[in-house]
């Protein structure tokens, strides 16, 4: 059929059908590549405008060692705090002292597993939270050495305003090793 057609049709039909073609691939949706998130939040699998969510995404860093998404939960003024009984004092470190000691655990552990139990308070308002919750985490660092803890966390969660994601701002740790 081309063969009948000048040269001119000919490249009229070829530019009519290489348009077909960008429309009918640019509305195709490639299972492979999720969609971007462009709602400017920074939440990854939970809504961290909700405690749910936090807690979530929480658990999500740890078991696939996910920094980035760690990174996230923590406010620029983070605290972890923690009792060293040998010494009988409380332990604190900031943020940035956080992400090097919870980087250090995520490359030495080739597995983590962390469950949150039930919420034993939760007392705040719409911007400010304390939370109590109960948790098990399994560190294996090879078949041999796994180390297994439970306790629970105090959180001091805030955001600014409802629409943002809440942040920790302080932990406390509470955990027991066995």
């Amino acid at each position: 059929m081309m063969r009948h057609l000048s040269s001119s049709s000919r490249a009229a039909i070829v530019a009519l059908m290489m348009t077909a073609l960008i429309i009918i691939s640019a509305s195709c949706v490639n299972p492979f590549a999720p969609s971007l998130d462009e709602s400017g939040g920074d939440n990854v699998l939970g809504d961290q405008r909700t405690i749910e969510g936090l807690f979530q995404n929480f658990r999500y860093a740890y078991l696939f060692r996910d920094t980035l998404t760690y990174g996230r939960l923590l406010a620029r003024n983070f605290t972890f705090v923690y009792r060293n009984y040998d010494q009988g004092v409380d332990v604190t470190w900031g943020r940035d002292e956080d992400m090097l000691a919870t980087n250090g655990l995520f490359m030495a552990a080739q597995q983590l597993d962390l469950v949150w139990n039930d919420v034993i308070l939760a007392d705040g308002d719409s911007l400010t939270k304390n939370i109590s919750r109960g948790f098990n985490l399994t560190i294996t660092f090879n078949p041999t050495d796994v180390l297994r803890a439970q306790g629970r966390v105090n959180l001091l969660v805030e955001r600014p305003s409802t629409s943002e994601p809440w942040k920790i701002v302080r932990w406390r740790d509470e955990s027991n090793y066995f």
